[in-house]
């Protein structure tokens, strides 16, 4: 999960929701990620999809069974789906999301049984460090708003 939060770090540096992702296989570190949906023009870069990418691209198939994913916020709609259909086995994540959060906090997509593929889920790991970070790019963000708004008065 440091590393994780590491590339949660770089995508805060690069001007992104600060989240980062990696996948383990093996105890080996096979891909990472982190959100760049601004950089690369595409909605569907979050930090998840961006290492759900690359693992396959490591290990030459869609389906990465067998793999553990790291990542900093709990996944949203969009990447459960993509965390399911590639039939991760385990996602552990650090910072709960009561708002789009699907693995608990907002609904729990995990543990539908009428998917072909169960994932594991373990919340909660590195979770003050995890969303120290989006606190603090959230409040920065809002701040820089204020401050944008004010000088055009």
């Amino acid at each position: 999960m440091a590393h994780a939060l590491a590339l949660a770090q770089r995508s805060r540096d690069e001007g992104e929701v600060p989240v980062g992702a990696v996948i383990v296989k093996n105890d080996q570190l096979i891909a990472e990620g982190w959100n760049q949906p601004i950089d690369q023009h595409d909605a569907t870069a979050h930090a998840e999809i961006m290492a759900i990418r690359a693992a396959g691209e490591t290990l030459k198939n869609y389906r990465i069974p067998n793999t553990t994913l790291y990542v900093t916020l709990e996944p949203c709609t969009m990447c459960a789906g993509a965390i399911i259909h590639a039939r991760v086995q385990t996602v552990v994540f650090g910072a709960p999301d009561p708002r789009t959060g699907t693995a608990g906090s907002a609904i729990d997509l995990f543990s539908q049984t009428y998917h072909n593929h169960q994932v594991n889920i373990h919340g909660g790991v590195m979770q003050n460090e995890c969303g120290q970070i989006l606190k603090d790019f959230f409040k920065q963000r809002r701040e820089n708003n204020k401050k944008e708004k004010n000088d055009k008065r």
